[in-house]
């Protein structure tokens, strides 16, 4: 066994159907005593829902979140936050919701129960991602990981089959980075392998059933899987093309991060062969960047960056950003197969591999 480092980080799970009733013990335990509520404007009555068990805990709803954590929402946010005098943050949604409870706790230290209904993978992590003036940029902080995670599955059932796909496997680019992170482990490397075979494994039937509650529950679990790995080490190219990508064109977070996944894979896949051969063998697969591509066409979700609003002149400008401040990659960012990467994932082309 070759050496390595592994840091395990703090956070209480609660995995289970109805979870969500366990959630009034959860702020006891951590003793808050005026809980504010966090959802999107579409999710607000279920975060109104929320005010029955938390009873005379519930002290606010602020259900104004939105994609990429704008600082100008967050902003607003924290004069509700203080005027509500809250001691703690309920957020109840995907990674939207869960990145301006992260944003607030940054700000003021306040503790944090996520209750996720997608599989985006955010309530594992302690990084936050924030816009202003329209570029994105990430750091990363304990201040900003949940104390708290409520799995609940009855919460995911009515994520549409779309969103549950484009979710799904925005996670399994989790799983898929931390297998060639800079600060990989053999620990992290089985969880991302069994999140991708998951997701897998589930997302297909979720597209042909939605109303499958064990497919439902494999996803969660593979998406819980696939946070802690985001959590636990750095990401590469992928994350830093769709953290561009999403930021300069107001492009959706899950659906960016589908279409990229392939092409990314693909440009790395010569300097990382046994991560590529772990990635196949999860998604038993030929070739682990067309089995991604594949499972993304069984799940209906979109291939091309202009089906989802990015420009075609927004290619030249995304290499450019990509090059400048780039993550830690195992293949040098060469601007000719950058732009190659982009350009064939804009056109929704087929991953660029050694099989055809």
């Amino acid at each position: 066994m070759e050496p390595f480092v592994y840091t395990g980080l703090p956070g209480r799970v609660v995995f289970g159907k109805n979870a969500r009733a366990q959630l009034a013990e959860e702020v006891s335990r951590i003793d808050a005593k005026r809980v504010f509520v966090l959802t999107t404007p579409a999710q607000e009555r279920d975060g109104e829902a929320l005010a029955v068990p938390l009873g005379s805990t519930f002290a606010a709803l602020y259900p104004n979140a939105v994609m990429h954590t704008p600082v100008e929402v967050t902003e607003d946010a924290l004069i509700a936050v203080e005027r509500a005098r809250a001691d703690c943050l309920v957020a109840l949604g995907g990674g939207s919701t869960i990145g301006l409870a992260k944003a607030i706790a940054l700000r003021t230290d306040l503790p944090q129960i996520a209750i996720p209904t997608t599989y985006a993978g955010s309530e594992m992590t302690p990084i936050l991602g924030e816009t202003k003036g329209g570029r994105k940029t990430t750091q990363r902080s304990l201040k900003v990981l949940p104390e708290v995670v409520i799995y609940d599955v009855e919460l995911t059932m009515s994520l549409p089959a779309g969103l549950s796909g484009t979710s799904g496997i925005n996670a399994i680019a989790h799983s898929v980075e931390a297998l060639y992170a800079e600060d990989a482990n053999p620990i992290i490397s089985l969880l991302a392998e069994q999140s991708i075979a998951a997701l897998a494994r589930a997302l297909p039937r979720i597209a042909a059933n939605p109303n499958d509650r064990a497919a439902r529950s494999d996803a969660q679990y593979g998406a819980f899987l696939a946070g802690a790995c985001l959590g636990s080490v750095g990401m590469a190219l992928h994350h830093k093309l769709c953290h561009t990508l999403g930021g300069l064109f107001d492009l959706p977070h899950s659906e960016t991060h589908t279409i990229v996944l392939p092409h990314a894979l693909a440009y790395n896949a010569p300097a990382v062969p046994e991560a590529v051969a772990i990635v196949a063998r999860a998604l038993d697969a030929r070739d682990a960047p067309l089995g991604i591509y594949e499972l993304s066409k069984k799940v209906g979700a979109p291939r091309a960056l202009k089906d989802i609003g990015m420009p075609e002149r927004g290619i030249e400008e995304a290499v450019e950003l990509a090059l400048a401040n780039p993550y830690r990659n195992p293949r040098p960012l060469e601007r000719d197969g950058i732009r190659d990467l982009i350009a064939r994932a804009w056109a929704g082309e087929l991953p660029r591999t050694g099989i055809h």
